[in-house]
């Protein structure tokens, strides 16, 4: 029992030291609404990115996706050019302005994106995050069709760890 104990423990505690030593970038995205937006770094290749905000500037939402990383090497001078797609799942709830308040949604994410980082620590990027499933309200269930571009296009700017 003993030695499960200490594994259990030692497992938990490499865990979550490898969490803590992979930030990649933390910052905001502002477009069809603002948010917070975390990036951690998994590999060279992967990262999680956690994003929660205004949906629309009418609600609230968060979605956290799994993106992959794809290096654009011809244009690496001093600073990186990267493009990178992921898919995750999103929610939230708003406060639609016509017939359909207090909408509550969740769904698949989906990411595709830009991204620029520079030789000092900042990280400009630019990228669509929909996120597409079901609404709820007092009218029924319903496809979210403001999940296409809240969140949508945004332009990040982030703080980059080097």
């Amino acid at each position: 029992m003993k030695k499960k104990l200490l594994f259990v423990a030692l497992v938990a505690l490499f865990g979550s030291q490898a969490l803590l030593a992979a930030p990649r970038a933390i910052g905001g995205r502002l477009g069809w609404g603002a948010e917070f937006s975390y990036q951690h770094g998994l590999n060279s290749g992967n990262m999680l990115s956690v994003d929660a905000g205004l949906a629309g500037f009418d609600g609230i939402e968060a979605a956290i996706t799994h993106d992959w990383i794809f290096n654009i090497s011809a244009w690496d001078k001093q600073g990186s050019w990267n493009w990178y797609l992921g898919v995750g799942a999103g929610g939230g709830f708003a406060n639609l302005l016509n017939n359909n308040p207090n909408t509550g949604f969740i769904g698949v994410a989906g990411r595709v994106g830009a991204e620029y980082n520079f030789w000092f620590p900042l990280q400009l990027s630019l990228d669509w995050r929909p996120i597409i499933g079901p609404g709820f309200n007092s009218n029924g269930t319903h496809f979210y069709t403001y999940g296409l571009y809240n969140g949508g296009l945004c332009l990040g700017v982030r703080y980059l760890f080097h």
